[in-house]
């Protein structure tokens, strides 16, 4: 066998659909797209949300509930995860996220009371539960409240 007398697999290689070549082609006048309408002209892009001109779902459905368009939208931080930092650190939004805890400097910070802490720290976060200060008290350590 030679380069020459390779052939594809049966079926792996369809002909190029060749569109406006003449009646011959199945493809010519409209070009396969029928006649008249919106999807006929040329540059037509519908949306796929596009409804034909009919009311929208997303308006025909009532609204429901309350969103606080004021609300302020806090980065997590669980008291489980302070146990990182070596006893009496200074824990602020820069060593929380050199740590990798948080990920933008500029979003306040709370401070979850999810799980354990052996060792007193100063913390300085935007906003804490009380269970969470309790916690932090208990290890011998103390939490500031820093404004935003």
């Amino acid at each position: 066998m030679r380069i020459g007398e390779l052939k594809a697999a049966e079926g792996s290689r369809k002909k190029k659909k060749r569109i406006a070549c003449g009646t011959g082609s199945g493809y010519g006048k409209t070009a396969g797209k029928g006649h008249k309408g919106q999807r006929s002209r040329s540059g037509s892009r519908i949306p796929a949300w596009f409804e034909g001109g009919q009311m929208p779902l997303q308006r025909r459905l009532p609204k429901r509930g309350f969103h606080n368009q004021f609300r302020t939208i806090f980065q997590i931080v669980n008291v489980k995860d302070l146990n990182r930092f070596p006893a009496d650190a200074g824990v602020d939004v820069n060593s929380l996220y050199e740590a990798g805890l948080i990920r933008k400097k500029r979003v306040p910070v709370k401070l979850l009371g999810a799980g354990e802490i052996d060792r007193p720290l100063k913390v300085s976060v935007h906003a804490c539960t009380r269970k969470a200060k309790e916690l932090v008290e208990k290890a011998g350590g103390e939490i500031r409240i820093i404004g935003s």
